[in-house]
């Protein structure tokens, strides 16, 4: 299953362009962009059910890694809220969000994301968020930010209570 994780954030993010190798630093908090790999944990409100319906996400991300230059990787915490306008146990719909990426060394990244994409394959679900950093570092810059991981919690809960949470690995990547 770790194979097709790691096979399908791979893939996902070569369609949308290459790692983040040319990271820097420069006007409006970095010309080079950044790349960052973690876990999240999501909460659903209303919980999900079978039936499609407005959902509101929050996110508390930890990046493991972030390449924020050549050679230099820091530590990052995030916290993301957003709606799905169509969200259910088996799919969920674009939508919008914001997040607010703390690095270790001080600094921040403010994103806005206003589409997303969601690709299912061989039982994983991925959300490809796009957007653009609003602030500090990376500021001006394109964004994608994708969401995936294998179902962890049980089917029967979408029958009964609803999911109300879930864990997922994160990457993010900015580019100018």
């Amino acid at each position: 299953m770790a194979v097709t994780l790691g096979s399908l954030i791979l893939v996902g993010s070569s369609l949308v362009w290459a790692p983040a190798g040319q990271a820097g630093t420069g006007e409006h908090g970095g010309a080079g962009g950044f790349l960052c790999t973690g876990s999240s944990r999501s909460t659903y409100d209303p919980p999900l059910v079978l039936g499609r319906q407005s959902t509101r996400v929050h996110a508390e991300v930890t990046y493991d890694a972030c390449t924020v230059a050549p050679g230099r990787t820091v530590p990052a915490v995030s916290s993301f809220d957003g709606v799905s306008p169509e969200a259910s146990c088996l799919t969920l719909s674009g939508g919008s969000g914001e997040e607010t990426v703390r690095y270790a060394d001080g600094r921040l990244s403010r994103i806005v994301y206003d589409s997303a994409t969601v690709v299912r394959a061989a039982g994983v679900l991925a959300l490809v968020q796009s957007g653009r950093v609003t602030e500090g570092r990376g500021k001006g810059h394109s964004v994608r930010r994708t969401v995936a991981g294998p179902p962890r919690e049980l089917p029967t809960d979408c029958l009964t209570s609803g999911i109300r949470e879930g864990g997922n690995e994160v990457q993010l990547e900015a580019r100018p």
